[in-house]
């Protein structure tokens, strides 16, 4: 499912136009991810949650030449399954 597919969805399950389907799933996107930027978690109960994992500096190697090279340090967005999503997929 892409994001086309899943405005759909929102449209024929809720009654809502695809625009306005459209308008609600970038909302809800652009939330998670300003929530996010701030370093604040997302939970929704039964779903799941987003979160902010930091990941620390380190060395690697370049696969072409193998020279090492240092790898900065990020933040990675990262998703937790809830019960209910575990369970619905199980």
């Amino acid at each position: 499912m892409n994001k086309n597919d899943l405005i759909g969805a929102v449209a024929e399950s809720s009654g809502l136009s695809k625009s306005d389907a459209a308008s609600a799933v970038e909302g809800v996107f652009d939330a998670i991810t300003t929530s996010l930027s701030k370093g604040d978690e997302v939970r929704l109960v039964g779903f799941g949650t987003f979160a902010v994992a930091r990941r620390k500096a380190s060395t690697g190697r370049n696969p072409r030449t193998g020279e090492p090279m240092q790898i900065k340090a990020s933040n990675q967005p990262k998703f937790k399954a809830g019960k209910g999503l575990k369970d619905a997929v199980n």
